[in-house]
């Protein structure tokens, strides 16, 4: 047995200057359950918004009751065949005011702008020196009819010498020659007279043509001449003016079949965008030949324009009528529906359900397009929600369908039939 004292057993107390990990790890731990939670959590709500069960949407075809749609009725009426283009406004004369001699000017007797009739005063040109020139002519005149008058009386003497053979014939021959040189002379002068007088008369200026002149281009005390080119005004016609438009070649031969018959083709024309109306008159001419870098033909137009709407170089919308198709069956465009198989309306049946009925168009005018076959005069068509039905689908009319068809419009240039124009742009 052992008697040595037994020591204690010491308890190993923790350095207090030394980290605990512990408290550290739980901290860690604590925030990783935290993230891994929240993840779980984004991912639940992100699977189930992408499988949320999503209501079926109805089809348009579905049976669901009639579909509200707006009706109109076909009927008789006329279609315009008419043809649209780009024209340019031309004046039948344009007269440039040139000086048919030399002078200074003394006198403008117009406005810039003005509107002046054939034979209005434009202009006045010193006429003094051309005054002076027909005196002197005239005086000359006096002086070489005095001669030829003693040369007659001279002939007459020698005529009877020479009957009694007192003078030479030769003597006689001479004075015959000499009467008709006199002659000459005074008719040279007379001429001189004459063109001095016309002289005098140029140096008035008078307009040739009834229009309108622009700006001058010489000022009182200017010198003219012949020779200047750039003229005093320019005078351009207003009243009648023409058109010139062109059409596509495939177009001729209906417009020249109408044209050899004699007939009066009305053109009306529009402003460029089409919808103001400027202006009606009637087609004048047609150009010799078809351009073939545009394949179009040009026609000249004529109107009278009497409120002077037409100005010269003015780009215009013309519209041609070449034809009026009488009581055949229209419809409104809108009511038109286009497939694989062509054209087609859908037909209002009696008993409120619709049918694709195919149908074969021909021109239209306005807002109305003429139905060669497919329909007739009183079969009710869809014009507003047709895209909702279906071949024999229920429907029911709302407010603001029409009982019958609205007469074919003719306010303005049909956009719609008239075919596209080859270089009226």
């Amino acid at each position: 047995m052992d008697d040595r004292p037994t020591k204690p057993v010491q308890k190993i107390q923790p350095d207090p200057t030394r980290p605990t990990l512990a408290p550290t790890l739980r901290r860690w731990l604590i925030s990783a359950g935290s993230i891994v939670v929240l993840l779980t959590l984004a991912a639940l709500v992100l699977w189930a918004s992408e499988h949320r069960a999503t209501p079926t949407q109805p089809s348009r075809f579905t049976a669901g009751g009639p579909t509200a749609v707006v009706g109109d009725t076909a009927a008789k009426g006329n279609v315009d065949i008419s043809f649209n283009a780009l024209g340019t406004v031309t004046s039948l004369a344009t007269v440039t005011i040139l000086s048919q001699i030399s002078g200074r000017v003394t006198q403008i007797a117009f406005h810039e702008g003005q509107i002046v009739k054939e034979g209005d005063l434009l202009a006045e040109i010193d006429s003094r020196p051309y005054e002076l020139a027909l005196a002197q002519w005239q005086g000359q005149l006096i002086h070489d009819q005095a001669l030829l008058e003693d040369a007659k009386i001279d002939l007459v003497r020698y005529q009877k010498l020479a009957e009694t053979k007192a003078i030479p014939q030769q003597q006689l021959d001479t004075q015959v020659w000499l009467v008709k040189q006199d002659e000459g002379t005074v008719a040279s002068d007379q001429a001189q007279v004459d063109t001095a007088k016309l002289n005098i008369t140029y140096c008035h200026i008078v307009a040739p043509v009834s229009g309108i002149v622009g700006l001058r281009t010489v000022d009182v005390g200017n010198y003219v001449a012949p020779t200047n080119t750039t003229g005093i005004v320019v005078i351009t016609q207003l009243q009648p003016i023409t058109v010139v438009f062109p059409v596509a070649e495939d177009n001729v031969p209906q417009i020249l079949k109408r044209l050899h018959a004699n007939a009066k083709l009305p053109v009306t024309a529009y402003d460029r965008s089409g919808t103001v109306k400027l202006a009606t008159g009637s087609l004048m001419a047609t150009d010799s030949q078809i351009d073939p870098t545009t394949g179009t033909l040009k026609l000249k137009a004529q109107f009278a324009n009497v409120d002077q709407t037409l100005f010269p170089n003015q780009f215009v919308t013309v519209q041609l009528l070449v034809d009026v198709l009488r009581d055949v069956t229209v419809v409104p465009a809108s009511a038109i529906q286009r497939g694989a198989s062509g054209s087609f309306v859908y037909r209002i049946d009696p008993d409120n359900t619709v049918t694709a009925q195919p149908v074969k168009l021909g021109p239209s005018s306005g807002d109305h397009v003429a139905v060669n076959s497919g329909l007739s005069p009183g079969d009710r068509v869809v014009l507003e929600g047709a895209d909702k039905l279906r071949d024999r689908a229920k429907v029911v009319l709302r407010d603001g369908s029409s009982a019958a068809a609205k007469s074919p419009a003719n306010s303005g240039p049909s956009l719609q039939h008239q075919r596209s124009q080859r270089g009226a742009q």
